[in-house]
């Protein structure tokens, strides 16, 4: 996990706990009706959209956008030049092996191994980058829909809290666990969309973003490198990618 993930997350949660341990007892903020309501309900509520396999394979992306190391855009460039310049000294066929810092860029230099022409290497590859892209944003999808769903859910807990409430309103002794039902579901609905099903969305689709760049600029690499460019201009055009302070800084003669 990243240092914004762990401070966001840690510091959401523990700003409501000091909230409810500052306002009094903390175990008047738990009931498992609302739990149930809330979490359960809007795990199930939201199964509905997808297909089980999409459902399950969500939660495999959210790991991912959370823990997954993504390697760095300017050592990415810095490899695919030390590549071109190996193809262009030994050609394609020396490459046949070599390892790599990512998957998609073994995927690719084989292509250029077997001999394919640059439109069957951007076909393929782009596709790829398509299709993992259309995965990861569905998986975003699911956790958007979660999103919108818990506090759906919360409202709909309030509701049922309301209507036990008012049931029966001549006993004062039912009053109470119902309000709390009432009212926590509410606050549980906000809490996780808030704090949790929110904030994996985004991360979601921020990692997606990332790992779209880092395949485009792979892309324009390797055709770069089956044209027979030279590796300084494949440095220069890759280096368009990054933003200006990450760009090395040429020498200027005196």
């Amino acid at each position: 996990m990243d240092l914004a993930t762990i401070v966001g997350l840690a510091g959401g949660i523990a700003m409501i706990i000091l909230a409810m341990v500052i306002g009094g007892d903390i175990s008047i903020f738990y009931n498992l009706p609302s739990v149930l309501i809330v979490v359960i309900g809007s795990l199930f509520v939201t199964m509905q959209h997808y297909t089980l396999e999409q459902y399950l394979n969500a939660g495999k992306i959210a790991g991912k956008a959370y823990s997954f190391k993504l390697i760095a855009a300017p050592d990415l460039i810095k490899e695919i030049v030390e590549i071109a310049d190996a193809a262009r000294k030994g050609g394609l066929l020396s490459l046949e092996g070599r390892e790599v810092g990512h998957p998609f860029l073994s995927k690719g230099i084989q292509l250029l191994v077997d001999g394919h022409d640059a439109d069957v290497i951007r076909t393929i590859m782009s596709r790829d980058m398509k299709l993992t892209t259309e995965r990861h944003e569905a998986g975003a999808d699911i956790f958007g829909g979660l999103q919108d769903v818990a506090p759906a859910m919360g409202m709909m807990g309030t509701l049922i809290g309301l209507v036990g409430m008012l049931a029966n309103m001549d006993d004062p002794q039912t009053i109470g666990p119902a309000m709390a039902v009432a009212l926590l579901t509410t606050l549980y609905g906000s809490i996780m969309a808030t704090i949790v099903f929110g904030p994996i969305k985004q991360k979601c689709l921020v990692r997606t973003r990332q790992e779209e760049t880092v395949m485009r600029i792979i892309i324009d690499g390797l055709l770069a490198i089956q044209g027979g460019q030279n590796p300084r201009i494949i440095d220069e055009m890759l280096q368009t990618y990054l933003p200006g302070r990450q760009r090395p800084v040429e020498e200027v003669a005196a």
